[in-house]
């Protein structure tokens, strides 16, 4: 199948996803200048034996994500000042912006790839959705970090669910349980 369960291509991004200070004003920003919505929030997620540049992580952020189209849109709220990649980036150049999201069907793989490219993993720690998440640095050459998101039947379950409650979601019930 050439698109993701929800209308992304696989071999594209699937992603854009944002630091933020204050989750409840930017879903209300996101809601009232750009109509997206409902959010699905996760208070906590710190990930399955996770690793920050080599290290164990501890790092716990609040994770919300909707869909623009068939785009992904995730918020991330740092909930602690333990080393991240989240920290590191909000810590360097402020909040906004922060990775694209690309699908993979071997992380593995990706992970060999975008090393050959020049980059170096940052984080991986295993997911809700199940598998791990890898964020690449790109190493200034891109504005933000490339974050090779596992594909499987969980998570395209998941991101569909998210994805069907956004098309003609009529403003009521915006922010929702993740799971």
């Amino acid at each position: 199948m050439p698109h993701l369960a929800f209308g992304q291509p696989r071999d594209g991004i699937m992603q854009t996803a944002f630091i933020v200070d204050d989750m409840e004003r930017a879903i209300g920003e996101w809601i009232g200048k750009l109509n997206v919505g409902p959010w699905f929030v996760l208070e906590h997620f710190t990930g399955e034996h996770a690793v920050y540049r080599g290290q164990p992580s501890r790092a716990d952020v609040m994770i919300a994500m909707s869909f623009a189209g068939h785009m992904n849109i995730e918020l991330i709220r740092p909930n602690d000042e333990h080393p991240s990649v989240y920290k590191e980036m909000y810590a360097t150049r402020g909040y906004g912006f922060h990775h694209w999201g690309v699908a993979s069907e071997d992380v593995d793989a990706d992970v060999e790839r975008y090393e050959a490219m020049g980059m170096d993993v940052a984080f991986r720690a295993g997911v809700p959705t199940g598998g791990d998440v890898v964020y690449m640095d790109s190493r200034g050459a891109l504005p933000g970090f490339v974050e090779i998101i596992p594909v499987n039947p969980f998570m395209e379950e998941a991101f569909s669910g998210f994805h069907r409650a956004s098309i003609g979601w009529d403003g009521r019930d915006p922010i929702r349980p993740f799971g």
